[in-house]
């Protein structure tokens, strides 16, 4: 049985309908990701999967538990991680001030993450502990926003955008490190746009395209087909 289970989601901002239907699951160690043009709901489907913005019609089923109508503070503690777009850094702490607000033992007394984990996986950030995050690079933000979640000890990992911004040596850097996430058993749930960086990482993949998912299968089934690329992800 899949670990999360995205049932037919409809998700709303006030009157403005944004996702119709959205299906998706993630098993154990698995990542799948959320690929689409600008604006086609990817964002918003983390933010269900997460709580900040509940679905009106549909589950959100987290291992056999649906968390549709939970708050982020309930399922952040039910195992899931959520790493936004804009990063939410704290930037008048430092480097470590911020990894120790992160810190909470997970669900079922998860406590696979520690200062020692963090430094190890992005050594860069021992390096500048005691730096103020406000001024870091958008590289090291990027490296501080996933540790600091990784403090939670988090089971399932939301990336939104990961690699939006950044130097193309620091985005192979940060697929590294995601790599490494996915080999130590972690879930990810992944939106992005970068589609190398999608095929390097993804087990699955699914496009959405005006907030419906329109294609599923494995970056090998893509590959394959130049039509779907050229009709869903082409600008």
């Amino acid at each position: 049985m899949p670990d999360l289970v995205v049932d037919a989601i409809h998700t709303a901002y006030g009157l403005s309908r944004v996702l119709f239907g959205v299906s998706l699951e993630v098993h154990q160690g698995e990542c799948i990701a959320l690929i689409g043009r600008n604006g086609v709901g990817k964002t918003t489907t983390m933010r269900s999967i997460i709580g900040l913005t509940a679905p009106y019609r549909g589950r959100v089923v987290w291992k056999g538990r649906d968390i549709a109508h939970l708050g982020p503070h309930r399922i952040c503690r039910l195992g899931i991680g959520f790493v936004p777009e804009d990063r939410r850094i704290f930037p008048e702490l430092t480097v470590w001030e911020n990894l120790d607000i992160g810190r909470r033992t997970g669900a079922g007394g998860r406590a696979t993450w520690r200062e020692d984990q963090v430094f190890a996986l992005f050594p860069d950030l021992a390096k500048i502990r005691d730096r103020r995050g406000g001024v870091l690079s958008g590289g090291q933000q990027q490296m501080l926003t996933i540790a600091r979640t990784l403090m939670g000890n988090p089971e399932l990992l939301l990336l939104d955008e990961p690699s939006e911004g950044l130097a193309p040596l620091i985005v192979e850097l940060l697929r590294e490190r995601v790599a490494d996430l996915k080999a130590s058993g972690l879930s990810i749930v992944l939106a992005e746009q970068n589609l190398e960086f999608v095929m390097a990482l993804a087990d699955r993949v699914y496009i959405l395209e005006k907030g419906e998912v329109r294609f599923t299968g494995t970056p090998a089934d893509l590959r394959a087909d130049s039509r779907i690329v050229q009709q869903f992800l082409t600008l």
